[in-house]
């Protein structure tokens, strides 16, 4: 970290150390290839290995069955806000929406172009502090699906279990949360990422989907926009991000090497237990913006006792070299986030910070 700064930026996110440095040792020429990657036919063996070695990762991380169609696409969670909805959602169909945050209503405002949107629940009455309990959820047997958001980096909530759903399959946004922490991917019909906080950097969607639901899939979608098309030419109808998925290669044979996902989320739990216990006990000089049962492990929301305060707590922050501390402009406060790549040593700073300000500003 001697030239590094610790970097609590919502996204883009950290990207491990050593990934960055294989990648920057192989980025004029791939060992035995003579060529960047940046350079590579999408079409050549060498990317077939690339892009298959990162899909047999995945599944072995996080123990995707082949009823399963992995798919490395773009235009990040924004674009499968209505992707979902088009691939899933039948004409004259409704589907179920769970909202517990500023993305989760990003979801439902795309989805509603598509078809009929049923809000099962939503917490915005609670400004986002908490995770609705399972008996708050009034769910539609006949949806054709209920989606829900992870994590929310905005207002740093995170589910610490699924929904119940049913026979009704279930859909979730998993960008700023996916493989931080053991997940079973048979609960799900549909999970998708954006990269840019744990997986990889920006430029990359994975898409989980369960095979039989591409059955749904109407024939007159564009083409570009069609998970079966998508699914049928293995992620490869056009040139995709071949970068993007050549470093999420790199940072999946990380997590493997870290512990898989149980490793990982025990050091997400450790990393994230120690702030949220500088905040605590701060004596309310601190003051967190989630409940304390449904705090994010990622995205870590607090407010200070002013806004002048938290203004220069970013700026002496940054000082320090402890960037990207500023709230959503959406919320204001202090958002420290801290995904799978965010070193401990980084989280340990930012409470030795912590402490000197409060001394010096109480």
């Amino acid at each position: 970290m001697t030239d590094r700064i610790f970097n609590f930026g919502a996204g883009p996110g950290v990207l491990p150390e050593p990934v960055l440095e294989e990648a920057q040792r192989d980025l004029m020429a791939l060992p035995g290839v003579g060529m960047s990657v940046m350079e590579i036919s999408h079409r050549s063996k060498t990317f077939e290995e690339i892009i298959g070695g990162c899909e047999a990762d995945i599944r072995r991380l996080a123990g995707v069955s082949p009823d399963y169609q992995i798919l490395f696409l773009q235009g990040g969670a924004s674009l499968q806000f209505s992707m979902a909805p088009m691939n899933l959602l039948s004409s004259g169909g409704k589907a179920d929406y769970i909202v517990t945050g500023s993305w989760g209503k990003k979801a439902v405002k795309e989805a509603q172009k598509v078809g009929t949107v049923q809000i099962a629940s939503t917490t915005e009455p609670d400004s986002f502090t908490r995770i609705p309990e399972q008996s708050e959820l009034k769910l539609d047997s006949a949806a054709a699906y209920v989606h829900f958001t992870s994590n929310e980096t905005i207002q740093g909530v995170e589910w610490n279990r699924e929904p119940e759903t049913g026979s009704v399959p279930l859909v979730c946004d998993a960008s700023s949360d996916i493989f931080s922490r053991p997940i079973d991917v048979s609960k799900y019909g549909l999970i998708y990422a954006g990269a840019q906080k744990n997986l990889g950097p920006s430029g990359v969607t994975l898409v989980i989907l369960r095979k039989d639901l591409l059955e749904r899939v109407p024939k007159n979608l564009a083409t570009m926009l069609d998970y079966k098309v998508q699914a049928e030419s293995k992620s490869l109808f056009n040139t995709p991000p071949v970068f993007g998925v050549y470093v999420m290669r790199l940072v999946m044979k990380w997590l493997l090497a870290e512990g898989g996902l149980e490793g990982m989320g025990r050091k997400n739990a450790e990393k994230a237990k120690l702030l949220y216990d500088a905040i605590d006990s701060s004596g309310g000089y601190y003051r967190p913006h989630a409940k304390a049962a449904d705090r994010s492990n990622m995205n870590v929301t607090f407010r200070l006792p002013s806004e002048d305060l938290e203004k220069k707590f970013v700026s002496e922050a940054k000082a320090s070299r402890l960037d990207g501390l500023k709230g959503h402009r959406s919320v204001g406060g202090i958002r420290a986030s801290i995904y799978n790549a965010f070193p401990k040593a980084g989280v340990e700073a930012l409470v030795d910070f912590m402490k000197r300000f409060q001394a010096s500003n109480g």
